[in-house]
């Protein structure tokens, strides 16, 4: 006889995850993960005075599939004699209204429903079957989305729901392994559903778990989960102490169960700049996080580089942090876009349009062998070829982004904009110009784009010049000199 359950209660008793006698919600998909979880519950219910309901939600992606294993959800649940509850909705259609990927709106209107039943009923617990090799896939899967400390900690054993923080979430089977699972449902005859989608390639996590991980524990760790499950552990431990150091700085606390050497060390009086980095990092996220501010690496390393950069995080808001560290938001006035636009195709040697109230002049020249045009004021030189036959030229929209020559990669036209102190009344009465794909390769006032500037094996030139604009330095001129 399997030891599952007792393992499981263990967990659930040692890690007070369950209390006696209360009220739980198991969600059960039908697969052989969640029909597990019910049945060990159930095993251990009368024991600790359990009262169990299972919810089943419809994703209706399978079509007879996904009805099926509705059914037999429910069928389990009145064998077992529970109360059942069941909800559906069509993913799809909510993943294209929302732009969301399949995954996360299946995740989003899942949780939603679960929460929903669990206030109904008047039920403060959910149990989810997620187990060790979860949290391995979730572990690379994150990984491979550039997630930090915390993202990287993995699930935990228990947490607040995303849909309604006073409902909690508990994971009692995550300390075993999926193949332990099947075993126990091969012994126990345990009826389960297989799902096709599985073992489809289009979801990052399916390709993890049924291509990357065979792999690495083929070709160089078979012990890789174990090993990925004690890095989570490590991991998660120190991201826990960088989050409380950071929470302690912030609110002017060094009472950490530290030294007074390192104390001394990790606070420095109070400085931001003399932080460790990784602190440095902790603290801008949370304020971020608590201001409502979208995060992501690149923008604290924006904001921790320097005291008083400004940093456009959106088309009227723009962020900076002070010499102590904290941030400050700046709105700017806000204006409609300029949706104008005009298509400008580039036949014959030279022609000109007006745009905007603004006269723009073009000439395209051979160049038999690498000369820098001679500098001449407003005037910008590309490379004709990369552009190519057509042009749009257009204002600014919001999204944007620019690659100016010097950057390694394109970046936000707003942040551009701030750093060069554009100010905000004007940023939308540029001309900017764009090839027939919609990649721009001039701004006006700013540097010409990096991908289109002259090379020694430039075979023409094409020259640009806005009659009206402020005279700026020849950059593609001056850039193909280097």
């Amino acid at each position: 006889m399997s030891e599952l359950p007792e393992r499981v209660e263990g967990e659930i008793l040692n890690r007070r995850l369950l209390l006696r006698g209360q009220k739980i919600l198991v969600a059960v998909s039908g697969g052989v993960d969640s029909m597990v979880l019910l049945q060990t519950l159930s095993s251990l219910a009368s024991k600790n005075r359990w009262e169990i309901c299972v919810a089943h939600f419809n994703h209706h992606l399978r079509g007879r599939a996904s009805n099926a294993d509705e059914k037999l959800v429910r069928r389990t649940a009145e064998k077992l004699r529970l109360k059942f509850f069941n909800g559906g909705a069509d993913v799809k259609k909510f993943a294209a209204q929302s732009k969301l990927s399949i995954e996360m709106a299946a995740r989003k209107l899942r949780h939603e429903f679960l929460a929903r039943v669990a206030r109904e009923q008047k039920i403060s617990t959910i149990a989810l079957a997620h187990h060790a090799d979860d949290q391995v896939e979730l572990f690379f899967l994150r990984l491979l989305r550039g997630a930090g400390g915390s993202g990287l900690t993995g699930m935990k054993w228990q947490s607040p729901s995303p849909a309604d923080k006073k409902v909690r979430l508990v994971r009692p089977l995550l300390g075993c392994a999926k193949n332990e699972l099947l075993a126990f449902a091969r012994e126990q005859k345990i009826e389960f559903r297989d799902d096709a989608s599985n073992a489809s390639t289009d979801f990052l996590r399916n390709r993890i778990r049924n291509e990357l991980l065979p792999w690495l524990r083929k070709k160089y760790q078979p012990g890789l989960d174990k090993n990925i499950l004690r890095v989570m552990e490590i991991v998660g431990a120190e991201a826990e102490y960088v989050t409380t150091a950071a929470q302690n700085w912030q609110h002017g606390r060094t009472d950490l169960p530290v030294s007074q050497a390192a104390r001394q060390h990790f606070f420095c009086g109070l400085d931001f700049d003399k932080l460790p980095v990784a602190i440095q990092r902790k603290a801008l996220q949370q304020q971020l996080i608590a201001a409502g501010v979208p995060v992501d690496f690149d923008l604290i390393e924006q904001l921790r580089a320097a005291a008083g950069k400004w940093v456009s995080v959106s088309p009227d808001i723009s962020i900076a942090r002070n010499g102590a560290g904290e941030i400050e938001l700046r709105r700017e006035t806000m204006t409609q876009f300029d949706l104008a636009e005009i298509e400008l195709n580039l036949q014959g040697r030279a022609g000109q349009v007006t745009f905007a109230g603004k006269k723009i002049h073009w000439k395209i020249s051979a160049q038999k062998k690498f000369l820098v045009p001679p500098l001449k004021t407003g005037v910008e030189y590309f490379d004709a070829d990369k552009i190519g036959g057509d042009i749009i030229l257009r204002h600014w929209h919001a999204g944007d982004r620019f690659q100016p020559i010097g950057l390694k990669a394109a970046v936000k036209l707003q942040d551009l904009f701030v750093n060069a102190k554009i100010p905000a009344a004007r940023r939308r009465d540029l001309v900017l110009a764009t090839t027939g794909d919609g990649e721009i390769f001039w701004v006006e006032g700013l540097r010409i784009g990096e991908c289109f500037k002259l090379t020694p094996e430039t075979k023409r030139h094409l020259g640009l010049r806005c009659q009206s604009a402020a005279a700026t330095p020849l950059s593609g001129a001056r850039a193909s000199r280097e």
